[in-house]
C-alpha cells in the first residue's frame, strides 16, 4: 500500500461539480478531471486489503489496489497498464460506471469508501496526456476474420480483443456513428463523444474496420456474414422497449407521447451538429424535432435513462419537470449520507446497497414521485395534455391470479411531453431469426456464460442481448470474455487473459 495511514489523514474529496446555474446552459461534462495531487491523496486511501471485496464488486475484476498503489507513487504509466490489462475502456466507466466496487470497498464498512471512479479516470486521462494510450498493433496476424455486430461496450471489447490476438476484425454499425448507446443514448454532459470518438480511433489505428450505416439483416444479409466471416460476435444490445399498456398510448404516440431513447438521440444528434435525426435503432424519425422546451414534462420511470431524461429537459428550458416511478420509494436516501450509513438490511456491505440515489441531474431539478400508477395519457385528440396518475398503496390478486395495485388519489397532472423510461426487454428478434439463433425465456440469445456461443456454429453473443439489460461495465466484461471463447473456437486455445487471471497484456496472443 502507498500510505499505511492514509485512509485516517485523508477524507474522500472529489473535484467539486461545475455550478448547476452554469451546467444547465451547455452540455459539456459536468465532473471535471481532478488534478495530479487529488488523485495521490485519494489513492493513499486504499488500504491494500488482504481480501480486497473491491475486485468482486468490479464485473472485470480490475486490479484496484495495485493501480492505487501506482498513482500515490507517481507512476502513471505503470497504474494505466495494471487498468488496461482489465478494463479496455476506463475513459467510459470512470465516467458513468454506478461503481459497484465502491460499494464493496472494505473501508466503505463504516468510513465512505476509496474513490476508485475517480482515480480510474484520472488514471486514463493522465495516460492520454503523456501519451501511454498508444495503438497496441499485433505483430502477426492469424488470417482469421471475426464479425462483430454493434459498436456499444460490449461489440468494441470484443473487438478490441480478438484483434489484440491477431484475427482481422470488422465491426457492423447500423447508426451512422460508431458506440452504440455510448454515442446515441448516454448525454454529453456525462459523456462527450469526442472521448468515444478518441478511443475508436486507437482502435481503428490499431487494424480494427468499422462499417457505419450497416444494418445487418437488412443492408447486410446474415448469410453473407457466415459465408464471408470464420466467427461473428453478436453484440446487439437490448433495443426493445418496454411496452406500455396504458389506455391513450396508441393515441398520442408521436403527439406527445415518446421513447426516452427517440428524445435522448435526437439531443446527441443536435449537439454533434449531425443533421440528419437517427434513433439509436438507425432508423428515421417520422415525428420531427422533439424538444422540451417550454412544456411541462413527465419522465416514467426512475433509472438512469428517466435522469438522463431530466438533465436533458432541464437544458431544453422545459416549463416544469416530474419524474414518476411505479416502485415505493428506497427506504434510505442517499443525498446527504454516504454508502455507510444508509445501507439497508436487505442489501448490506459488500453488496450494492438499495437506496434512493440522488444524480447530477436531479440536483438541477426535478420533482419525483414514488409509488405511482400511471393510469392514462389523456388530451384533446390531437396532442397530449394531461396523465391521469394514482398513488400505490398496495396490491390485490386478480381471479387470474395477477397481481393489481390498489390505489388512490387519483388526479389529473399537467403534461404535454410524456417520456417514457420503462427499460428495454430484449434485442431484435428479427435478426436473431436470420441467424436462427435459440433465445431463452426472455427472447435474449440463449448462450451460457461458460461459451459465448450460441446455438449456430460460430456464432456467439455478448452483452445486453445475452444476459439482458445491465450496466456498461457488464457489457465490457461480456465483450472480453467473448472475445477468449472466440480465440479458442479458432485457435484451439487462447493467451487472452481470462477474467480472474488479470494481467497478462494480449497485445501479441498468437504471435
Amino acid at each position: 500500500m502507498g500510505k499505511p495511514t492514509g485512509f485516517i489523514e485523508f477524507g474522500r474529496e472529489l473535484p467539486k461539480k461545475r455550478d448547476v446555474e452554469v451546467r444547465r446552459t451547455d452540455y459539456k461534462e459536468i465532473e471535471p478531471i481532478g488534478n495530479e495531487t487529488q488523485s495521490k491523496q485519494q489513492a493513499a486511501r486504499c488500504m491494500d486489503c488482504g481480501i480486497p471485496f473491491c475486485h468482486n464488486g468490479c464485473p472485470l475484476g480490475n486490479i484496484i489496489p495495485e493501480f492505487n498503489d501506482a498513482v500515490y507513487e507517481g507512476n502513471w504509466e505503470y497504474a494505466y497498464q495494471i487498468l488496461s490489462s482489465t478494463n479496455n475502456f476506463p475513459e467510459f466507466t470512470g465516467r458513468i460506471c454506478p461503481a459497484p466496487c465502491e460499494a464493496s470497498c472494505v473501508l466503505g464498512i463504516n468510513k465512505p469508501p476509496v474513490a476508485i471512479e475517480f482515480i480510474e479516470k484520472s488514471i486514463v486521462e493522465t495516460a492520454y496526456e503523456k501519451g501511454y494510450v498508444k495503438p497496441r498493433i499485433p505483430s502477426k496476424r492469424t488470417g482469421k476474420h471475426v464479425a462483430v455486430i454493434g459498436s456499444g461496450p460490449a461489440g468494441l471489447a470484443a473487438a478490441a480483443q480478438l484483434n489484440y490476438a491477431g484475427h482481422w476484425v470488422t465491426v457492423f454499425e447500423r447508426a451512422d456513428q460508431i458506440g452504440g448507446l455510448l454515442r446515441y443514448g448516454i448525454p454529453d454532459f456525462k459523456l462527450e463523444k469526442t472521448v468515444v470518438a478518441r478511443r475508436v480511433a486507437v482502435m481503428e489505428a490499431e487494424g480494427v474496420t468499422f462499417k457505419t450505416n450497416e444494418h445487418v439483416g437488412v443492408t447486410v444479409k446474415s448469410e453473407e456474414l457466415m459465408r464471408d466471416f470464420d466467427a461473428i460476435v453478436l453484440a446487439i444490445g437490448s433495443t426493445e422497449p418496454r411496452s406500455i399498456t396504458i389506455p391513450g398510448w396508441q393515441a398520442y404516440l408521436g403527439k406527445g407521447v415518446h421513447p426516452a431513447m427517440e428524445f435522448l438521440s435526437q439531443q446527441n444528434k443536435r449537439v454533434s451538429n449531425i443533421e440528419r435525426v437517427v434513433d439509436h435503432r438507425g432508423e428515421k424519425y417520422g415525428n420531427g424535432e422533439l424538444l422540451a422546451t417550454d412544456k411541462h414534462v413527465v419522465v416514467i420511470g426512475g433509472g438512469d435513462t428517466g435522469s438522463d431524461c431530466v438533465g436533458t429537459s432541464n437544458r431544453h428550458k422545459a416549463a416544469t419537470i416530474t419524474q414518476v416511478e411505479v416502485m415505493p420509494a428506497p427506504k434510505y436516501d442517499d443525498k446527504n449520507e454516504p454508502f455507510y450509513k444508509v445501507r439497508d438490511e436487505k442489501t448490506p456491505w459488500p453488496l450494492w446497497p438499495l437506496t434512493k440515489r440522488t444524480s447530477t441531474s436531479h440536483e438541477e431539478g426535478c420533482e419525483r414521485f414514488w409509488a405511482i400508477a400511471v393510469q392514462e395519457f389523456v388530451g384533446d385528440g390531437e396532442k397530449l395534455t394531461h396523465l391521469r396518475i394514482a398513488d400505490i398503496t398496495g396490491e390485490r390478486t386478480l381471479e387470474d391470479g395477477r397481481k393489481a395495485p390498489i390505489t388512490e388519489n387519483e388526479r389529473l397532472i399537467p403534461c404535454d411531453l410524456a417520456l417514457i423510461a420503462a427499460g428495454f426487454v430484449h434485442p431484435q428478434q428479427s435478426l436473431l431469426e436470420q441467424f436462427g439463433v435459440e433465445t431463452d425465456i426472455r427472447k435474449n440469445i440463449k448462450a451460457t456464460e461458460n461459451s459465448y456461443a450460441t446455438s449456430v456454429e460460430k456464432v456467439f453473443a455478448a452483452g445486453d442481448c445475452r444476459r439482458g439489460q445491465s450496466l456498461v461495465v457488464w457489457a465490457i466484461s461480456e465483450g472480453r470474455e467473448a472475445a477468449r471463447k472466440v480465440d479458442e473456437f479458432l485457435m484451439g486455445e487462447s493467451l487472452l487473459e481470462a477474467k480472474e487471471i488479470g494481467m497478462f497484456n494480449p497485445a501479441f496472443a498468437h504471435a
